[in-house]
């Protein structure tokens, strides 16, 4: 029989209809794909006998005729959402020992519609990161090793504690690292200010993050209310339209959750883009631009006109403050969302002389340094004397943003065209230093489409000179997905094929 753990999701979806395999088969070639891969360090939580009883379950469903569109369908979840009686950390110490007793919203909508979950995944804590090294549980490594690496020398690293080797990117780093190294079929992720599409990036995966809104919040661990937003990691545009077709809906829980019907966003996939669009920013286009990444935003321009797409010169004049104002709303909604972790109800206690000192000393021990460093911030700039000079600003520098995709939009653009990373993937250890700066840009192509409350695509785009995998990102109109997933599959039909490493774990 053919690996299993090689097919796409939709590839699997039609063979399990096909029954020329079972959902059990295809289930426990995960749990062993799960099992060797350790050392990856992508999976914090492994649930293979819980598979097991989802998998006989889907497969008596399949017998009778009356499969759910993920039936059979093994899924890896991002340590963020709340599952049911199982670890729920946000890969942090303070939520030591969670298990919530109820199931967040999408993931409830994924086991709705019959998918298998193989475990929890690893992610930088509370998604603050832009490398998966700020986890509890130690870094995520990604399947594809440094340039000129053999696999000897990367199995020693992975012994050694994964230094030198690759980071997948951020926060859901598990979850790109997991759908690259065929550790599950798909993932659920979140991103606040890129860590759906950055990792996708990285990794030569697929990662989209709709509409803020299309997807509901309940039972996501919050780090910026305003800015996260739920979404799927997978192989191919095909594999997330049919992952946000069932994590998306409306949610009477979720006060953000939009009531509008979810489309078929897989009609989408390979809908012909002829006469559409596309903008290409002037503002993206930095100041010391890797000649790789100019030349893959080139590409891509040359892939869509192929295509029939129409390219305009757009400008988004207030791009260049879209960073430093992201860091001021994020941190400040942070601080207020972390402020209910003191060790009274549930997690991590340490004991203190008394109460503002246990508070004090359970917050010291349970936050690691990034977690940390950002709620100072976040306090800092909603503090009295700062917060009209800080925050304020930060909202109004946000709401010009918003309005420079709304001009470009009723100028008749259908999605703007963009790289996703000003580079490709580095290593664990490189960018850990005393200038957290330099890890927070390499968010500067994302965080405008967070702060704009859009849509945005990652999509590979091809390869560096050193063979790692580099991404596109396509930003879309409010609750228009369906255009991005047909534009996106008229690049991935374009653009070289990406080979994902083979095992060396």
């Amino acid at each position: 029989m053919t690996d299993l753990t090689h097919l796409s999701l939709a590839e699997a979806r039609d063979g399990l209809r096909a029954k020329t395999f079972s959902a059990l088969e295809l289930t426990e070639a995960h749990v062993a794909a799960v099992e060797a891969a350790r050392g990856l360090n992508a999976y914090i939580v492994e649930t293979p006998d819980h598979a097991r009883a989802q998998a006989k379950a889907s497969d008596e469903k399949l017998a009778r005729g009356a499969a759910g569109p993920l039936e059979g369908l093994p899924l890896g979840i991002k340590d963020l959402y709340a599952t049911k009686g199982v670890h729920t950390q946000a890969c942090s110490h303070i939520l030591d020992g969670f298990k919530p007793p109820y199931e967040s919203t999408v993931t409830h909508n994924l086991w709705r519609d019959g998918a298998v979950m193989l475990g929890k995944l690893n992610m930088d804590e509370f998604a603050m990161g832009s490398s998966n090294e700020t986890s509890y549980y130690g870094p995520v490594a990604s399947p594809f090793l440094p340039p000129n690496w053999s696999a000897e020398q990367g199995r020693a690293a992975l012994a050694a504690g994964r230094k030198g080797l690759l980071v997948p990117g951020g926060s859901s780093g598990g979850s790109a690292a997991a759908v690259a190294a065929r550790l599950c079929l798909g993932a659920t992720a979140t991103d606040t200010g890129g860590s759906i599409r950055q990792p996708a990036a990285f990794t030569g995966t697929v990662g989209i993050k709709p509409t803020y809104g299309r997807c509901s919040r309940w039972g996501i661990v919050a780090f910026a209310s305003s800015l996260d937003q739920a979404g799927p990691i997978a192989r191919t545009v095909r594999d997330c339209a049919i992952l946000l077709r069932s994590m998306a809906g409306h949610d009477p829980k979720d006060t953000t959750s939009v009531d509008a019907p979810v489309p078929d966003y897989e009609k989408a996939v390979g809908a012909s883009i002829a006469g559409k669009t596309i903008g290409i920013p002037k503002e993206y286009r930095l100041d010391g631009m890797s000649p790789e990444i100019e030349k893959l935003w080139a590409d891509g321009v040359a892939w869509l006109k192929d295509a029939g797409a129409k390219i305009v010169d757009i400008s988004l004049p207030h791009t260049k403050y879209a960073l430093p104002a992201y860091y001021i709303v994020a941190p400040a909604e942070a601080s207020s969302n972390l402020a209910r972790y003191d060790g009274v109800r549930y997690g991590l206690r340490v004991p203190g002389k008394d109460i503002v000192d246990m508070y004090e000393q359970t917050r010291r021990a349970g936050f690691g340094g990034e977690v940390r460093r950002r709620i100072m911030i976040g306090a800092y700039v909603l503090s009295a004397g700062y917060y009209d000079a800080y925050y304020v600003r930060a909202q109004k520098i946000r709401t010009l943003i918003k309005r420079d995709f709304e001009q470009a939009y009723a100028a008749g653009v259908d999605a703007i065209l963009t790289p996703a990373t000003p580079s490709a993937a580095f290593g664990i250890g490189a960018k850990t230093s005393d200038d957290p700066v330099e890890m927070y840009l390499n968010d500067v192509f994302t965080v405008t489409v967070n702060m704009a409350g859009l849509p945005g695509i990652a999509v590979p785009g091809g390869v560096n000179a050193e063979g790692l995998p580099l991404g596109l990102q396509l930003i879309g109109r409010p609750f228009e997905e369906e255009t991005l997933f047909a534009v996106a599959a008229a690049i991935e039909k374009a653009a070289p094929k990406i080979a994902f490493p083979k095992p060396w774990w």
